[in-house]
């Protein structure tokens, strides 16, 4: 079976996370697409708009020196515009260390995101971490 045109896209900007490849993520995003981050850490809440979505992204490579890694392991979709990505992060961060799954709920109108929900497995954990 195929996979559906919003599974495509999803794995397609996972694909250019990994890859560090911010213009293909910022041609996936509509203009004013949002980026929602839980937890109370500096790299937490909403990022509206393509550039700050994108220099969020800067900011969790630069704040982990490059050992961010994201493995995804699949995506459900439900064929009217939600997306969700299940993935595995690991990264070091001032001298700390993650390593959990987590996962991003998509809203996609057309062949754009427009929303991305963003969920960890440890609210509190992830805090730690980032902050």
């Amino acid at each position: 079976m195929a996979d559906h045109p919003h599974a495509l896209l999803v794995r397609k900007g996972y694909d250019a996370f990994v890859r560090g490849d911010m213009d293909t993520l910022r041609a996936l995003m509509s203009s004013d697409a949002t980026h929602h981050v839980p937890g109370t850490h500096p790299l937490s809440g909403d990022f509206k708009g393509q550039d700050a979505i994108i220099d969020m992204y800067g900011q969790l490579f630069t704040r982990t020196n490059g050992t961010l890694r994201i493995q995804l392991r699949t995506i459900l979709v439900d064929g009217r515009g939600h997306a969700v990505a299940l993935h595995h992060v690991t990264a070091e961060h001032a001298g700390k260390h993650i390593d959990e799954p987590g996962g991003i709920v998509f809203r996609i109108l057309g062949d754009k995101i427009t929303d991305l929900d963003e969920c960890v497995e440890d609210i509190d954990r992830s805090n730690a971490f980032w902050s």
